[in-house]
């Protein structure tokens, strides 16, 4: 009973806030350029405020965990996978395929996670790691390919020199990177900057998720997912975003826990936190990134709305069968 309150109490603004931005967009009330200066606003601003804050004051030592091995194992397999059948099977490009890739193995640690461990686990420590390895190991090989794959990956074409200079030219990156200066050095920002990051970083995630329900509306990338160069429409779009949502919420999990507990015999509170983290849904940042790059966005809407009704269902399973009071 517990677990299942606090996967409702996690769930539950996912659900409001993205009602209310498509009550929003359905009416009208933002205007026609909603979605697009939302998102841009939480791609340039708000998220780089949060990951800079976040990243400043974390302690990199926390990823030689073996906890963080298992769930790294999970998530590069995953996200793998989900680029190859992307690139394989559904005819997507490269920065589309990376797309694929996110949505298939980025979970959403944030706000759903955090209430999520609290109350599960206890505590939400190794979310914070989770989130962290994410920020700093996915997020910067998940742009590298959008950033080649939109703007041309040659190095004729100038593709070596934009990929040296992107983490000056990505907002995320570049607040990560600079987050992992101030730790590393050891200091401490003026309270009136840490809290003005804190301020504008508390943003990114509600205007994120207003934004995911603005796009349900349809508009640029919305409506059904297409597989490029295929054109069989309604039933490869669907066949598709099951595909990734399968890998995001069984096969995520199960490659966790196999690494977790037989390869690395792990405790069994270590093996449900990575079990748990890996069950998470896909998070809204798979959206924010396509949409910001200028691709179709349908998948990855898809996927997180889908992953999210599904995991309520695995993240339940895994905490009975894994919780301890099995």
């Amino acid at each position: 009973m517990a677990a299942m309150h606090a996967l409702l109490s996690g769930f539950a603004p996912i659900w409001i806030l993205t009602g209310i931005g498509y009550a929003a967009g359905r009416g009208g009330l933002l205007g026609e350029q909603a979605e697009s200066v939302l998102g841009r606003f939480v791609f340039h601003v708000a998220m780089p405020a949060a990951l800079f804050t976040m990243v400043s004051g974390s302690r990199p030592a926390a990823f030689a965990h073996p906890s963080m091995v298992a769930f790294a194992a999970g998530t590069a397999l995953v996200s793998a996978s989900g680029y190859a059948v992307g690139r394989r099977f559904f005819g997507r490009k490269r920065a589309e395929a990376a797309v694929s890739g996110m949505a298939s193995g980025y979970v959403n640690s944030a706000n759903l996670g955090i209430p999520v461990a609290v109350h599960v686990l206890g505590d939400a420590s190794f979310v914070a790691q989770v989130i962290l390895f994410q920020v700093l190991f996915v997020s910067p090989v998940v742009l590298t390919l959008l950033d080649s794959g939109t703007r041309g990956g040659g190095v004729a074409a100038g593709g070596l020199r934009r990929m040296l200079t992107m983490p000056v030219r990505n907002p995320v990156i570049m607040a990560s990177l600079l987050g992992v200066a101030v730790s590393a050095a050891g200091w401490q920002p003026p309270a009136a900057v840490t809290h003005s990051c804190d301020v504008l970083g508390a943003a990114a995630v509600p205007t994120a998720l207003i934004t995911l329900g603005l796009s349900l509306c349809g508009g640029p990338g919305g409506g059904e997912v297409g597989a490029a160069g295929d054109g069989t429409g309604r039933l490869t779009g669907r066949t598709e975003v099951g595909v990734a949502v399968a890998l995001k919420t069984v096969v995520q999990p199960l490659v966790a826990f196999l690494v977790a507990g037989p390869l690395l015999g792990l405790p069994d509170h270590q093996v449900l936190a990575v079990v748990l983290c890996s069950a998470l849904p896909t998070a809204q940042n798979a959206y924010l990134y396509a949409r910001e790059y200028g691709l179709d966005t349908g998948l990855a809407r898809h996927c997180v709305v889908a992953s999210t009704v599904v995991s309520m269902g695995t993240l339940s399973f895994g905490a009975w069968v894994l919780g301890p009071s099995r």
